[in-house]
Order: structure tokens, then C-alpha cells, then sequence
């Protein structure tokens, strides 16, 4: 060979999702070591064990011989040789041990130790040993990995089914910088933002690093076969549908019913459920910064059922729990597309998941551009439960984009209700509309003023006209009306002036610090929210206003504001001693901030109009 690489006639049909992909692949080429492993005229290997005896941890020493087995390109597994040159006692963790390997061979020699290989079975004389899952930090120079003993991967394999209980993690040993290699996440369908929007969303869980590759094809019959063995590929789907997300590493051990992978977690859930496809390696790139495998998805064949310190476990033709999504973007003209996909069901994730595909929707939507806007609209349905509502507004500032803006909205709401303690049962599933705007639709709620005199009786009809500015267009005057209640008493009362968000603190509940809402309770809050394009004009009225159970109850009597005193002294309820009354609304037609405070001067006797 004369030492360039050789052209993969497959390259063409993968897309370089991201910039540190090209930045990866720019410092590889710098020292000459970047390319995808060559090509090698070589004849088939034997295959690795597929029904091998267990060597013990307790006979490993210094100076054994072993074969690991992975794929650098295709399906078909190949050999690396592995020198042992020792066991860390509680290299992973307290009383979990590791054993130290170097990796020889013209390929890991080239690569050295790659994201995406951990899993890889390590045999000694036909015995498995363990799993390579650890690495030594970055631009290491020699191929130095880290094995988990097998013994502590079958401890997972024969959790029972109903286990619910994570592991504790496992700790590097910090001194050594060995940490467990990255498992590479392929985004198909994903535009370069939406990557970069992930990566800042994962950074520091080890599900951040994304590589280039492809999805299955929506056709189970036109998908290659590739077999499913120690040493071969598969993939976790965290998103599947029009987009994927899909977490791959290495077969490690194989029987009838279940496999175990990756010989570390991916995100140490316990219990989890995610769709479990074989996996096909279209190339292996070496850098020095972050060697990975480059990946196409093949067909399911399973789903994983739990992420352990050790490894995680998959169960053959089992079907995995995933939460259906779909987001329907309206654009100008009257251009359209709906996104359908399905997320995973994992409290740590599933917003984050979902905040991506919803970004992926924006972006790639005809109106998106520096100035839009979007009102996003929709539920988020939890069996058992009426509907959530979604009715979110986002629009450009100087400190963050829309479809940033609408993407961390609905991830905080989502994450409200999936990490809420009192929730019992699952997400059935997340619809949303979006309404995209082609302008910066916000106004300013600048200034307001009554039509008449600020001296008043009940009962009287009360005009006043409220200014609004919006984004570098002309100002705008909404005149409203309303009738003052023929209960008020003689003095002082204020008119609060608002949008939605300043009346909705005032209104909402109080929260008690330290105590949850119950869900029920965070959906009657979410309910009450109000429509955030209206301009609102409220009584604020010297009479005691108490939160229960995500309802509020305003102008309460005093026999009835003393009654819950001892649920607020049991911090079940909260009291205030100003109500707000809501008395008329106006429509802006985009998001209106701001608010302004009127004062008006009740005199006693009947009212005069």
C-alpha cells in the first residue's frame, strides 16, 4: 500500500452532520491520521466464540495473551491482539475492578482505542474475559484500554425483569484519567443547529459526542442483513421516525433470549426502555482528538432493558416504550410540514429529546429566519389525566434566538410534568401546532390612561386606552371597557395594566418552597395561564386572595381567608392580602410584555352612569 487511504465507495451517501465532526477530521489529516482505516486484502477470519466459557477475573495476571473482537468496517467482526498488562483493584469503583490492556495490530495500532468500540469481547484462550469500555483520556499514544470484567456484566444480565433500582456508578480512577469511551450518537435528519443545540443540552453526560451516520430505512425489506454476534454493532434509539437518535457500542456477550453491550452505562437509568437495532460500521475514523465509528441503523431487533454500571442489557424481540410526537409547522404562504416521531420514555432525557425534534421543526421550517417568530400551540397528554395545554410565544432578543426561546419553553414545561413526584403513570404522547410569523411580534405595553376622570363611583362604566409599541413599527392604541363591581366601598383602588405573564404571577398560586405541587394541581395551573397576545386589565382589590391545590380564590371573605389559616400554617395553601380581578381583555395579536398601574378614587353613593 502506498499509505493513502482508500476510498470508500459508501462515503458518498453519509452526511457530516457537524462541525466538530469536520474539526476531528481536519486535525486527524494534520498528522497524517484521519483518514477511515484503509481497506486490507485479507483472508475471513474465524468467528468469535459465540457460547464461550467465562475466564475468571481471579486467574487474570500481567503478561497474558488474548484476542478482542470489533468491527472497523461492514459487520463482519475482526480480531485485535490484547496484551493484559494488569488488574487496577477498584478501578471502577469501589470493590469493581478493571483490567488494563494494550491493544497491538496494524488497525487499533492506527485508530487506537475508538468511541463506539466499547463492548468489545476479549477472549482468553477461547474464555471471555470481559469488555474493552475504558480509555485513557485523549491523544493518548499508545492504544491503552480498560476491560470490565465479564463476571460484573452477567451480574446485569441476570437482574430480574421487574428490577427497578439503579446501580451506583462507578468511579474513574482519576489519576490515570481513565474514563469510559464515548458512545457515539448518530443524528439522521438533523440540520447542523439542532446538532450544536444537543451537544450544549448533553455536555458532561457522555451522550454529547455526535458523529456522522445514517437511519434504517423506513423499509424493514430493503435493509441488509447483518448479524447480531459478540463483537458486532448495535444501536440504542433515544428518536426514531422522521428524525433518529441512535447510541451505538458493541456486543459483548450473546444468548437465546437478551445480549449484554458497551461494558459501561450509557446514562446509568436502570430500568429503561429504548429500541434496540443491528448495526452496520460504514467506516472507522482515526484522530488523535476523538476516533469513532461511523454508522448506518439497521432493523429492530429488541429493546434494551436496562443501563447498568457494568453494561447494558437487551432483550431480543422484545418491543420497546417509546412517547409518540408529532409538530406540525405552519409557515407564510401557506407552506407546511409535520414531523412524526417517537421519543424515549426516561425522565433525564425525554425533555431534551423532545426540545431537539421541536428545534429540528423550526429550522427547517420556509419562514424561519433571523426576525420570525412563533406561537406554538398543542398538549402534552399523561394517561389517566386530561390534557396539558401548550401556548407558548417566542420571539428574537439580543440574548437568544425564537427557536431557542420556544424550544426551552416547552422543555420546562415538559419537565414540570415528568419529573413531578405525584405522577403515577406515562406519557401518552406530545402533539404541537406551530404558527410561524415572519416579523418580530412583540409590543410593548408602554403606557395607559383613563378616558375621564379617576374619580369614580360603583357601578360606573370605566373607558381607558392603553399604548402599545410594537418592534420598530408605529405606536398602536387598543381602547378598552368595563363596568367597576357595584360591591366596592368607598376609597382608594388600583387598575393593574398588563400582559400575561405580570397578571399570571399575581393570580397563580403561591408555591410553598420545599413542597411540590401535585400534578393535578400543575394542570389546573397550567389551564389558568392566559393567552399571552391580549393586553388584560385587572382590580387589584384590598381583599384576601388564597392558593389551594393549583386553584386560586380571589376576594375571599374574612371568615373564609381565617377557615384555610391552618392549611397555610401546614404550608398546604397560600394567603395574600390583595386580590386580582380580572375586568376586561384586549387582543394584540403577537406577545405583549409590560404593564403599568392606574389608581382610581371610589366615592360612596350610586353610581352615575
Amino acid at each position: 500500500m502506498d499509505g493513502k487511504p482508500t476510498p470508500d465507495s459508501r462515503a458518498g451517501s453519509i452526511r457530516l452532520l457537524t462541525v466538530p465532526f469536520l474539526l476531528a477530521l481536519a486535525v486527524g489529516l494534520a498528522v497524517g491520521s484521519s483518514a477511515p482505516v484503509p481497506a486490507q486484502d485479507a483472508k475471513p477470519q474465524a468467528e468469535p466464540p459465540s457460547n464461550a466459557q467465562i475466564f475468571p477475573l481471579s486467574q487474570v495476571h500481567a503478561g497474558l495473551r488474548a484476542t478482542a473482537w470489533t468491527v472497523f468496517a461492514g459487520a463482519r467482526p475482526e480480531p485485535m491482539d490484547v496484551e493484559i498488562l494488569g488488574v487496577l483493584r477498584g478501578g471502577r469503583g469501589p470493590g469493581q475492578d478493571m483490567i488494563l490492556v494494550q491493544l497491538h495490530g496494524a488497525k487499533p495500532e492506527y485508530t487506537g482505542v475508538v468511541a463506539g468500540m466499547s463492548g468489545s469481547p476479549v477472549y482468553v484462550e477461547g474464555k471471555l474475559m470481559g469488555a474493552l469500555s475504558y480509555r485513557i483520556g485523549q491523544f493518548a499514544k499508545d492504544p491503552i484500554a480498560g476491560i470490565t470484567p465479564i463476571e460484573q456484566m452477567l451480574a446485569v444480565r441476570d437482574l430480574p425483569m421487574t428490577n427497578m433500582t439503579p446501580m451506583t456508578p462507578g468511579a474513574a480512577t482519576d489519576g490515570m484519567n481513565l474514563q469510559p469511551m464515548e458512545t457515539p450518537l448518530t443524528m439522521s435528519g438533523f440540520s447542523a443547529e439542532a446538532v450544536r443545540f444537543w451537544r450544549r443540552q448533553m455536555a458532561g453526560t457522555g451522550l454529547e459526542t455526535v458523529a456522522a451516520g445514517g437511519a434504517a430505512s423506513s423499509s424493514a425489506s430493503s435493509q441488509p442483513s447483518i448479524p447480531v454476534a459478540p463483537g458486532a454493532a448495535v444501536s440504542a434509539l433515544l428518536v426514531q421516525g422522521d428524525m433518529e437518535i441512535a447510541a451505538t457500542c458493541t456486543v459483548t456477550y450473546l444468548d437465546a433470549k437478551q445480549l449484554l453491550a458497551c461494558g459501561h452505562p450509557l446514562f446509568q437509568a436502570g430500568t429503561i426502555s429504548l429500541p434496540m437495532t443491528s448495526t452496520e460500521i460504514v467506516a472507522t475514523l482515526a484522530s488523535p482528538m476523538n476516533a469513532f465509528k461511523i454508522v448506518n441503523t439497521g432493523v429492530t431487533i429488541g429493546a434494551f432493558t436496562e443501563d447498568r454500571d457494568a453494561a447494558i442489557r437487551g432483550q431480543l424481540g422484545a418491543k420497546a416504550r417509546m412517547i409518540p410526537m408529532q409538530v406540525a409547522v405552519e409557515g407564510e404562504g401557506g407552506s407546511s410540514h409535520t414531523l412524526h416521531v417517537e421519543v424515549l420514555d426516561e425522565p433525564g432525557l425525554t425533555p431534551q429529546a423532545a426540545e431537539v425534534v421541536l428545534l429540528q421543526a423550526l429550522v427547517q421550517s420556509i419562514g424561519n429566519t433571523a426576525t420570525a417568530s412563533y406561537h406554538v400551540t398543542g398538549s402534552i397528554d399523561v394517561v389517566g389525566m386530561e390534557p396539558f395545554p401548550v401556548d407558548l410565544w417566542a420571539v428574537p432578543s439580543e440574548t437568544m434566538p425564537a427557536p431557542i426561546a420556544a424550544v426551552l419553553q416547552l422543555g420546562d414545561r415538559l419537565g414540570r410534568i415528568y419529573t413531578n413526584n405525584t405522577r403515577r403513570s406515562r406519557l401518552r404522547g406530545i402533539d404541537l401546532q406551530v404558527e410561524t410569523l415572519a416579523r418580530h411580534a412583540q409590543s410593548e405595553l408602554t403606557a395607559a390612561r383613563l378616558l375621564g376622570s379617576n374619580v369614580v363611583h360603583a357601578g360606573d362604566t370605566v373607558q381607558l386606552e392603553v399604548s402599545l409599541q410594537p418592534w420598530q413599527q408605529p405606536e398602536r392604541k387598543v381602547q378598552l371597557s368595563f363596568r367597576l363591581p357595584t360591591r366596592l366601598g368607598a376609597g382608594n383602588l388600583r387598575l393593574l395594566v398588563s400582559d400575561a405573564a405580570t397578571l399570571d404571577r399575581a393570580t397563580e398560586p403561591l408555591q410553598v418552597p420545599g413542597r411540590e405541587i401535585s400534578l393535578e394541581s400543575l394542570r389546573a395551573v397550567f389551564r389558568q395561564r392566559r393567552p399571552a397576545d391580549r393586553v388584560y386589565v385587572s382590580l387589584l382589590e384590598p381583599e384576601a386572595q388564597a392558593g389551594v391545590g393549583g386553584q386560586t380564590l380571589a376576594s375571599l371573605p374574612l371568615s373564609a381567608a381565617n377557615a384555610l389559616e391552618g392549611l397555610r400554617l401546614n404550608q398546604l395553601a397560600g394567603l395574600n392580602g390583595e386580590s386580582a380581578e380580572v375586568v376586561a381583555d384586549g387582543t394584540a395579536g403577537e406577545l405583549v410584555t409590560g404593564f403599568t398601574v392606574l389608581n382610581l378614587r371610589i366615592e360612596p353613593g350610586a353610581g352615575l352612569n
